[in-house]
This record gives C-alpha cells, sequence and structure tokens, in this order.
C-alpha cells in the first residue's frame, strides 16, 4: 500500500509510511502483458469460511479480499526487503490527516460501482464503519475501529449511531478518533475493512455474506456459487475499477486431508498447492523432478510461539519460565521437523514486521542451566506442566507437541499432554486459563501492534493466555499506539520486546517458516502476498487455457 495525500502530520507519517503504516491486504500487482487472460484458478480450501461478511469472520479472508475493496490497500516495498510495505490508495483516491493526528478525510474515487450496479459513495463507508460498531451486528472485528469517536458509545448500546464519522459530501468522508493512533491507516487496510454498499447490505439483513444473492462488494470477483462445506466459484468483475482481473472465474474446494490434496493437484484439479495445507507434502515437492522447478517461496511475517500462561503455577515464577525457555532447541525442532526452511525468531517481531531490528533477544539451549533454575525456584526434582494438543489442528502440530514435551524433560519438566477440542480450547484461552500451547501468528497488518498489542495489551494478554503480570510493559504496550515518530516508536517497540522476552521470560518465540507454494502447470503468473498468508486477492493470478495466447 503506497500514497498518501495530507499537510500537517503529513510528513511525519509519509516518514512512517516507509517504516510503519501498513497493510494487509496486498493491491493488485500489475499484469505482466505476455500473461494470457482468461480461463479459471481452481483453489482448494481447507476449511469452509463460514461467512463472506469480513465483519463476523477472523479467520478465513479469501473470498473477503477478493469480493470486497478496501479505502487504502498494501503495496509490497522492493523485492530485496521481505514483508516491506506502504499504504496505496485503494477506494479512496487520496486522504488528508489533520496537524494533530485526529481528523482523516478520505476523498473516494468517482466512477467506482458495487456488484449489483450501484455507485459507491461516502454513505456507504458512514454505513459500513457503523454497521461494524452496531451491537446488533455482532460484528467480531470491532477493535479497527476503537479510537473512532463515539465507536465506544455505539458498541455499548448507547448512541443511536458512530458519531466520529461522517459524510462531508457524496465522495469525501471524515473520520475523527478519540486520540492519535499510529497503526490507523493499517487497520483500514486490513481485510476486516472492506467496505459495504448500504442499501443492499441493509436489504440482505442477517444473510449477507452467505449466498451469492446476499453478497456485494465492490471487488475484482462476483460470489457466483457458495456451497457450504463444499466449494465456492467467483467470476470476474469486468466493471472493476482497475480493469477486469485475468481469470475468469475462481473455483474453491473445501478439502483438508493432506495426501487427498496433493493428488488432486497431481491429477491437475488444483492449479495451486499451497504447503501451509499440507506441510507434510514438502518434501516429496523438493524431491520431485517433476514439481521442484514449480515451487515458490515467500516470506512469512509470522512466527510460530509457544504461549507461557503466567498466571498459572509453575510458571508463575519467572525462574520457571527462563528454564523453559533454556530446554527448547528451536533449531533442531526448526531444522528436523521443517526441513530448515525458515529463521529461528528470538522476540514479539517477526522477520519483515515494521520495527524488526537487526537484534532480537538471544535466546540459548541449555538444558543444564535450565534444571539448575528449577531448583532455585524449588523444584529440584522437576517441575509438572501441561501442554496443549487440539482435536483437529495440523497433524504435524501432535509431533510437534510430542517433540517439545521430549525436549523439555532435558530440562527438568515433567509435561503432560492434554487433549481439547477445538471449542473447549477456545473458551479456556479466552478466560485466561490455558496452559502452554503453541501456535502461528501472522500479520494481518504490517504494524508491530498487530503483535505487542494481540498478546501483551492488558486484555490481550488474558484472552491469550499468557497474563503478563509486568504492568510497565502493559502500559508502553498502550503508549506505543500513540507514537507518530516512527524512530521512537520502532524504539520503544525494541526495548518492549526485549522486556518480555528477556526479562520477563513472558513467552518463548520459536521460528518463522517460508510459505512455500506448488505452482501447476496452467499458472503463469502469481505473486504471494506480502505478508505469507494464504489469503490473497487473484486479481493478478493468470492461467493458461486451450487456444493461441
Amino acid at each position: 500500500m503506497r500514497g498518501r495525500a495530507g499537510k500537517g502530520l503529513r510528513n511525519v507519517l509519509c516518514a512512517v509510511a516507509a517504516i510503519l503504516l501498513f497493510c494487509a491486504a496486498q493491491v493488485p500487482a500489475q499484469v505482466p502483458a505476455q500473461v494470457r487472460t482468461g480461463g479459471e484458478l481452481r483453489l482448494a480450501y481447507p476449511h469452509d469460511p463460514m461467512t463472506a461478511d469480513v465483519q463476523k469472520n477472523t479467520e478465513y479472508f479469501l473470498l473477503g479480499l477478493n469480493v470486497f475493496d478496501r479505502l487504502v490497500e498494501c503495496a509490497p516495498g522492493p523485492p530485496d526487503q521481505a514483508g516491506a510495505t506502504a499504504i496505496a490508495p485503494g477506494l479512496a483516491a487520496s486522504w488528508e490527516i489533520s496537524p494533530d493526528g485526529l481528523v482523516y478525510t478520505f476523498h473516494l474515487r468517482p466512477g467506482v460501482r458495487f456488484h449489483d450496479g450501484s455507485p459507491l459513495t461516502a454513505a456507504d463507508v458512514v454505513y459500513t464503519i457503523d454497521r461494524m460498531c452496531d451491537p446488533a451486528t455482532k460484528a467480531l472485528n470491532t477493535a479497527i475501529f476503537e479510537y473512532v469517536a463515539g465507536a465506544r458509545q455505539r458498541l455499548e448500546g448507547q448512541a443511536a449511531a458512530t458519531s466520529g464519522v461522517a459524510a462531508l459530501d457524496a465522495l469525501t468522508v471524515e473520520i475523527r478518533l478519540v486520540r492519535p493512533f499510529a497503526p490507523f491507516l493499517a487497520l483500514l487496510a486490513s481485510p476486516q475493512a472492506g467496505i459495504y454498499s448500504e442499501k443492499f447490505t441493509k436489504a440482505a439483513g442477517e444473510r449477507f455474506g452467505l449466498t451469492p444473492e446476499t453478497t456485494c462488494g465492490t471487488g475484482p470477483f462476483k460470489l457466483a456459487r457458495y456451497v457450504h462445506n463444499s466449494d465456492q466459484r467467483l467470476v470476474a468483475n469486468p466493471d472493476y475499477f482497475r480493469g477486469p482481473p485475468l481469470l475468469d472465474a475462481i473455483g474453491v474446494r473445501v478439502s483438508a486431508d493432506p495426501e487427498t490434496l496433493r493428488m488432486l493437484f497431481e491429477a491437475g484439479e488444483i492449479d495451486l498447492f499451497d504447503m501451509d495445507f499440507a506441510p507434510t507434502q514438502l518434501d516429496y515437492f523438493e524431491a520431485s523432478p517433476k514439481w521442484r522447478g514449480r515451487l515458490v517461496r515467500a516470506a512469512r511475517v509470522g512466527l510460530y510461539y509457544l504461549a507461557i500462561n503466567n498466571a498459572k503455577k509453575p510458571f508463575n515464577d519467572e525462574r520457571v519460565r527462563r528454564a523453559l525457555q533454556l530446554s527448547i532447541d528451536r533449531r533442531l525442532i526448526l531444522d528436523k521437523m521443517f526441513s530448515g526452511q525458515g529463521a529461528l525468531v528470538g522476540g514479539v517481531m517477526a522477520p519483515g514486521l515494521a520495527c524488526f531490528g537487526p537484534r532480537a533477544p538471544d535466546l540459548a539451549f541449555d538444558p543444564a542451566l535450565a534444571r539448575k533454575l528449577l531448583a532455585e525456584a524449588g523444584y529440584p526434582d522437576g517441575a509438572e506442566a501441561e501442554l496443549v494438543q487440539v482435536a483437529g489442528w495440523p497433524a504435524a502440530w501432535a509431533d510437534l507437541a510430542q517433540v517439545i514435551a521430549a525436549q523439555a524433560a532435558k530440562g527438568g519438566f515433567h509435561v503432560k499432554i492434554r487433549p481439547f477440542d477445538e471449542a473447549a480450547f477456545l473458551s479456556t484461552r479466552m478466560y485466561g486459563d490455558a496452559p502452554l500451547y503453541f501456535q502461528v501468528w501472522s500479520a494481518d497488518y504490517n504494524d508491530p501492534d498487530n503483535f505487542f498489542h494481540t498478546f501483551f495489551s492488558a486484555s490481550g494478554t488474558k484472552v491469550r493466555s499468557i497474563n503478563l503480570a509486568d504492568a510497565g510493559a502493559l502500559d508502553a504496550v498502550e503508549t506505543a499506539r500513540s507514537i507518530t515518530d516512527p524512530e521512537a516508536r520502532c524504539r520503544a517497540y525494541r526495548e518492549l520486546e526485549r522486556r518480555i522476552v528477556e526479562q520477563d521470560a513472558a513467552w518463548l518465540p520459536l521460528f518463522s517458516l517460508d510459505h512455500v507454494f506448488v505452482l501447476g502447470p496452467r499458472v503463469e503468473s502469481f505473486a504471494a502476498p506480502w505478508n505469507g498468508w494464504s489469503d490473497m486477492s487473484h486479481f493478478a493470478t493468470g492461467v493458461g487455457r486451450p487456444g493461441p495466447p
């Protein structure tokens, strides 16, 4: 996402754009002139997205990134700077930011139309934001507008509208904040910020996003078929404001079994094999003379981590948490389980994230020192611990749980692997009661706030069952959101990173894995998204089809 207009804070924020202003949805790439147009891209997806309504989805945005557009979008940075991004015009052609950083004025592109033919207006943008904040919507992504004036009152049912959003004329929208908020533009580029048609969405009611007939955006593709837990089909929007996409259609089938996915790919029934959906197949494709030349590796602005519940014994003692950090051989896990396809991560920020520094906290592997720390903490015979294993999560994660438990044992921990179904785990975690668990977090907007506030804010640290007790660090996470000087803000986050990981030993970062795709023979153009997601816009993806080029 590149491009910015404005005055006052503009100069500060333009500098920030190179370092800190960030994005999730990727602006459509330039299309190579030699690529043929037409054809259908056939994909597999391991889960049903449940809805195309991005306000009611927190995980699956393949539909949202192709059916809807946002006010601003994400433009990737230089090829040699993995993850580097900047803000670019989307539905807004330009914008200004007031000198105090509280008022954003967006000027919409004229002539943009929704899929039903109705024109995009400022009233639609106002409606979209107010819908997110309306408690009747039961939206899941309200945090992106939490600093908009009147949003909290609207969410709590104390106001009939969100007072901080207004249409100044048919193509001009004003958004007022209650305090400067450095990640705001980045959040407006996230998939959750898709813009809706007021008239269409109101008419669709609670069915919005559940069927083709009740789904309407401005994006490069229209939803044409949606059979829950089976398949989806999107067709090209010939009137898209950036020009029609290369593809005629996108077909998506729901299939989660790695072996089935590989067979479908090799039979030519899907065109893009996403290794995130079948990591056990990587060795096969790397060894295959037929396919290894068709592998595309993309950097991932994300990391695997082991969450440590700082409030539960024995991990309420910093020495025990430090001992756990010392017990895990992260390099061995990366090399043996993931073929070394990635990099160790030592802090809170992932490689490619804005403010990611040259020096992350240094995490050693030293089981002997771990046992010594446990003895000092009152556990001379070792400490008991539980590690979550969730039914339905990737099969490789069950193996990872066994490896972590075995390694922790060498450091003096007696780890019991505790099975959960997903609903029970999410509920337990939300109330701050989950034991040790590991997961992966990828940036959905390129700002350190996406990591620090998610895990180490006063609210986030509880619902992620980390329960950081360092009040100074919790306060610093909130303060950093309002720092508009880019260098000062990066310094603040790097200091926080060292404090949380080294001083508090609050969690254990593991590694960042490359995202690997295998391109089928029909794929002629493909660009992985900046953040390494599987969800992406396919505006510029091209496939071959019968006939002359």
